[in-house]
């Protein structure tokens, strides 16, 4: 089952690409099912500003831009506005181009090739805090965390915060790759239970998004025995 926004209002989102063919095709596509693009921007430097401005929920990014690359503006942007989330669009389905992205803040890929109904889903699950990626592509991404959990801890790295049973019950799920909905579902919890059970662990783990969030179950071991 795919998660849907939990508000009424349609979700905010700015297109960021250098081709205005592309670009105007995308808007179009988003717009015409019923989500609020708020801005568009053909270039890094004006993707940074108009990020800061309009405040969307979801950038729906291209890597190659001219100015500031792609990845460069997803760190920006996230900085500035750790809610932000990045879905980048690309034409490139490179590993390298996948897990910069992803290091970026990104919270999810989809490469160009994607159908419109693809994209859309992807925007509407990137909005309430799924990670979505190009089938073969989430695989990458948990190798590569498990291969960073793999090395040693900085000797000063601190203890880690206290999460409640609940709290890792749900961080559980969350590093198998379950959506909000399924977790619920699986839970028997509301939707927005479980989204508050998230938000609450973010802030204890001061991490900023579900990526992150997925990358520290793992390396606390969490994505196994369920």
């Amino acid at each position: 089952m795919t998660d849907q926004p939990t508000t009424d209002r349609p979700v905010r989102v700015m297109v960021v690409d250098d081709h205005p063919m592309w670009r105007d095709a995308v808007s179009r596509d988003l717009a015409e099912a019923g989500l609020d693009v708020v801005a568009t921007a053909g270039d890094g430097e004006e993707a940074v500003r108009r990020a800061r401005a309009c405040s969307p929920q979801v950038v729906v990014l291209d890597l190659n831009l001219p100015g500031l690359s792609g990845a460069e503006v997803c760190r920006q942007v996230v900085a500035q506005d750790p809610a932000v989330r990045v879905l980048v669009l690309s034409a490139s389905g490179e590993h390298q181009d996948v897990l910069e992205a992803v290091k970026s803040g990104a919270t999810g890929y989809l490469v160009k090739s994607a159908g419109r109904d693809e994209l859309l889903d992807a925007v509407r699950r990137t909005a309430v805090g799924d990670a979505v990626f190009t089938p073969g592509l989430a695989g990458l991404v948990l190798g590569e965390f498990r291969r960073l959990a793999s090395e040693p801890a900085p000797a000063s790295a601190p203890a880690a915060p206290q999460l409640t049973a609940r709290e890792t019950e749900v961080l559980r799920l969350v590093a198998k790759g379950l959506s909000y909905r399924q977790i619920a579902d699986r839970l028997v919890l509301s939707h927005r239970t479980v989204q508050n059970h998230v938000q609450n662990t973010l802030g204890k783990l001061q991490l900023h998004n579900r990526v992150e969030l997925v990358r520290y179950a793992i390396e606390q071991g969490l994505d196994d025995g369920i």
